[in-house]
């Protein structure tokens, strides 16, 4: 079937339309366990983007697993398909000229791995939401952690499921940092990304 697959060449690409959009395009991607803050932080991220006529658009796990990964579990082979699906909708986005906030809690380093290199290193920008597991337990926002403890929920991140912390992430911000905060520190950490080179 691979084979008979031959992509169509146009005329009109990721430069092209960077050009137009005056910026550049990436993905921005926020990891962090369960609780840590990651959706709220890309949201944040995503309105200071929006004052600066930045075109953007977030990819959040549970949006995402509502719908277009609607049939995966989180078993760890379903979760790494998860992301990889994720790093290839990335690559679309960021091809359409758009930057791409996406908050996943992406537990292995090697799942990470693989989505900077579906979207290229040059266009991928990792964020560690260093939250420690009790500060995410006390906020337990969704109630995820009192199932997981008794039990209820299989496969947790950081109660029966490991979370691999970032090696080298391009950016780190903690609970130590607030929401306004951490958006400078991401923002200061990209700026010269983000804008075109004139």
């Amino acid at each position: 079937m691979e084979k008979n697959i031959v992509a169509h060449s146009y005329k009109i690409g990721a430069e092209e339309r960077r050009e137009l959009n005056g910026h550049n395009s990436l993905l921005v991607f926020f990891t962090g366990l369960s609780g840590s803050g990651k959706s709220t932080l890309a949201n944040a991220f995503e309105e200071r983007l929006h004052k600066e006529k930045i075109r953007t658009y977030v990819l959040d796990g549970d949006n995402v697993r509502k719908g277009i990964n609607s049939n995966l579990s989180f078993k760890p082979e379903d979760r790494s398909e998860n992301l990889r699906r994720i790093g290839e909708i990335s690559k679309l986005f960021i091809d359409a000229g758009i930057i791409v906030l996406a908050a996943f809690i992406a537990p292995y380093q090697k799942d990470r791995e693989s989505i900077k290199n579906t979207v290229d290193a040059a266009n991928y920008v990792e964020v560690f939401v260093n939250t420690p597991l009790d500060v995410c337990e006390e906020r337990d926002v969704k109630g995820l952690y009192a199932k997981a403890r008794k039990g209820q929920i299989k496969n947790m991140t950081g109660v029966s499921a490991p979370y691999e912390s970032p090696i080298e992430p391009d950016v780190e911000v903690s609970n130590e940092n607030s929401l306004e905060e951490s958006v400078d520190i991401i923002y200061n950490k990209i700026k010269n990304q983000i804008r075109l080179k004139k």
